[in-house]
């Protein structure tokens, strides 16, 4: 079955749900463009990987040495020792410890000479927050403008600071941005609102390809009956992240047109 919203599913941006959406949506963009692109490009699946610490992390405490031994059923005075008062008690604490981070991206490439014409980006959550995943990210964006590769930058995350253009900051719920190498720094940006269908986008490549169009939103309500998270979705619940007030309304008829919630 599709998705029960007409654009994106909000109840897909769960930070429990999201790595599985992310990679369902990355493979399913890869076998929409493969057959398309050959026989002069190849969509290829590359990750990124890096360390951060997540404050939801914990280091179980296990000493890595242990002194000593028992001394239970030994008596201090038959051993002629002194014994010290007992320490303080401790307080149990919690630490972060490193996470090794791998996210997912597409490159298409030229056939022969390997290069990357295009890269595709669907953005995670660790991308939109100050840490080493927004540092990772932002550093590969950088490289990409700064080279002869296009970029395809996919947003479907209302939460989050939005990855930075220039002039007049835009506000909306989700946003795609379409950067061609040869119109630098200019770059289409398709923005749109929870309630409205995911646009589609022409995919850019070498100058006089044709373009194949993404269309994206037919990708989310395929990948949603493929994977039947109808199945591991509570549409009782209320989604995480929350939804404004309008849009809690607008999601709540929505979901009760379609005998999902009463």
């Amino acid at each position: 079955m599709p998705s029960p919203f007409p654009g994106m599913n909000p109840y897909f941006e769960n930070p429990d749900l999201w790595p599985e959406v992310h990679h369902w949506i990355i493979t399913a963009i890869a076998e929409l463009l493969i057959p398309q692109l050959r026989p002069k490009y190849r969509v290829a699946v590359e990750k990124r990987v890096y360390q951060m610490t997540d404050e939801n992390s914990v280091l179980v405490g296990i000493p890595d040495v242990v002194i000593g031994r028992s001394l239970a059923n030994t008596q201090p005075e038959a051993l002629n020792i002194a014994v010290a008062s007992p320490p303080a008690k401790p307080l149990t604490v919690n630490l972060p410890i490193p996470e090794e981070v791998r996210e997912g991206y597409l490159e298409v490439r030229e056939v022969g000479t390997g290069e990357v014409v295009t890269a595709i980006e669907v953005l995670s959550p660790k991308n939109k927050r100050p840490g080493e995943g927004r540092k990772a990210y932002e550093s590969k964006r950088q490289q990409v403008l700064g080279s002869l590769t296009h970029l395809v930058e996919i947003d479907l995350l209302r939460t989050g600071e939005p990855m930075p253009i220039l002039g007049k900051q835009i506000e909306s719920d989700y946003r795609i941005l379409v950067s061609r190498s040869n119109y630098r720094p200019q770059a289409e940006l398709y923005p749109f609102q929870l309630p409205e269908p995911i646009p589609a986008f022409l995919l850019p490549l070498r100058r006089g390809d044709t373009e194949p169009v993404v269309d994206l939103q037919g990708l989310i309500h395929g990948v949603y009956d493929r994977a039947g998270f109808d199945l591991a979705i509570d549409y009782t619940r209320e989604p995480v992240p929350p939804l404004r007030e309008s849009d809690t309304i607008w999601a709540k008829e929505i979901l009760q047109q379609q005998g999902l919630r009463s």
